[in-house]
């Protein structure tokens, strides 16, 4: 007989896989914290105390000159032409990916995904070769009166093209998470096609749609790379406010670039705060969109 005995009246506990000591999740938390502050609060600070650094008026003063108040027009204009049309493509591809079966699905999925991995400036030298001046499609255009390179059609485009997978990537599986099951009712109660997207798959999608809406306003509001190839950042007509914050700090007007860096910055925190607020209002609903 073994002399050990067991205490039948002390339950045994069995330690979580997922379960760390208190020392180890403070480190990581703490290791988190540093980090964000080193990458993103540090640096947002930074922009607005040398946006202040001559006093508020001052600041002010450079965000009413005529250059500033061109740059935010042409984003914000920019943003409201490219978000919408994005949004429409974004619906229309995630419909015929996740309603539909047809061979080379996958393949449409990555093409769908690409401007994630290239490079945006190589999207805007792309539009470039395509619609450019020495192009034939370009120089047809430019002859009757229509460019696209160094105007306004370009900057969309190259927009179009670096936001177009935020609107669809998380369209698709909710879509798919979802089924064709209620559309396919509607269809056998005699419901058209649009009626059918209307009352039954716009309603089912509609908080993951303005997730992706939110999602593709920061990034069309902030891209660089694509749009200093395709506009030329001539000043009042086709400068962003990317753009044109480049172009002060290369010009050591610290103040005005980082004033509308700041503008900028409030923007992007301004979609991040109702981004919160739809995650936190419709969490059930947005839960699926974790998943891919």
């Amino acid at each position: 007989m073994s002399d050990i005995t067991l205490n039948k009246t002390e339950p045994v506990r069995f330690r979580s896989a997922t379960e760390e000591s208190p020392a180890t999740r403070w480190t990581l938390i703490a290791i988190g914290f540093i980090g964000l502050s080193i990458l993103v609060f540090a640096p947002l600070i930074a922009v607005f105390v040398v946006a202040l650094a001559d006093g508020i008026a001052a600041s002010l003063k450079s965000l009413a000159s005529r250059d500033a108040r061109d740059a935010i027009r042409l984003t914000l204009t920019i943003a409201a032409i490219s978000v919408p049309l994005n949004a429409i493509f974004g619906v229309a591809a995630a419909w015929f990916i996740t309603k539909f079966d047809f061979r080379g699905k996958a393949f449409l999925i990555t093409l769908i995904d690409l401007p994630f991995s290239v490079s945006p400036v190589v999207a805007g030298l792309c539009i470039v070769l395509m619609f450019g001046t020495n192009s034939l499609v370009g120089g047809w255009l430019v002859a009757n009166g229509y460019p696209i390179v160094f105007a306004m059609p370009g900057i969309i485009l190259a927009t179009m093209f670096v936001t177009f997978p935020f609107v669809a990537r998380e369209l698709i599986p909710v879509m798919i998470e979802q089924g064709r099951a209620e559309e396919e009712a509607a269809l056998t109660l005699g419901a058209s096609g649009w009626r059918v997207f209307f009352t039954v798959t716009l309603p089912n999608i509609r908080w993951a749609l303005l997730y992706g809406v939110l999602l593709c306003n920061a990034r069309a509001m902030g891209e660089f790379g694509a749009v200093a190839v395709v506009s030329g950042k001539i000043r009042g007509q086709t400068a962003t406010m990317p753009t044109t914050i480049e172009m002060l700090y290369q010009e050591y007007l610290s103040v005005a670039a980082f004033s509308l860096a700041a503008v900028l910055a409030m923007l992007a925190l301004v979609t991040l705060l109702l981004k919160t607020a739809l995650e936190i209002r419709h969490a059930d609903q947005l839960a699926t969109m974790r998943r891919h």
